[in-house]
């Protein structure tokens, strides 16, 4: 502690030191980490997993088993109630749904037409490109006086 003067002549005792701790400075190094955690992700369960959950929850008698069960695999009521709907349902293959968009099947004649169009286009471009060409070629020698040689015919021969 400093002893100090205010600014109306009165003796003030300021502590230098820095706030009092109960158990002193802290040494401690198991601080939670400040960063964010990611996103969490969305569990899936296997079919098996699910079968296998319904049939332990089915063999449970006492009151408080099922509940046991539930937190010892960290699930809630409504995943049963689910399941069992759709085992009730006989959709096995429900149970195992693939989450997210369905896939889109294309027809394999459609598939090909289009790549069979996308290429005639980019040849047909070619083409012009190479009739430019040509056509600029004509042009400079005629300007340069450079004899062209025709291509001989199939007929010529």
């Amino acid at each position: 502690m400093m002893s100090t003067s205010n600014g109306r002549g009165e003796q003030v005792s300021v502590s230098v030191a820095g706030p009092e701790r109960s158990g002193g400075p802290s040494t401690d190094t198991s601080r939670p980490d400040p960063e964010v955690p990611e996103k969490a992700k969305r569990r899936q369960f296997s079919a098996e997993y699910k079968l296998g959950i319904l049939e332990e929850a089915s063999a449970c008698q006492e009151p408080g088993q099922i509940a046991a069960l539930l937190r010892r695999e960290g699930l809630y009521s409504s995943h049963l109630s689910e399941w069992r709907r759709a085992r009730r349902e006989g959709s096995l293959k429900a149970l195992a749904k693939p989450r997210g968009p369905k896939g889109r099947g294309r027809d394999p004649v459609t598939v090909e037409n289009e790549q069979l169009r996308k290429e005639n286009a980019r040849l047909r471009q070619r083409l012009e490109q190479a009739e430019t060409i040509l056509a600029i070629q004509k042009k400079a020698s005629e300007l340069l006086g450079i004899p062209l040689n025709s291509p001989p015919n199939a007929d010529d021969e």
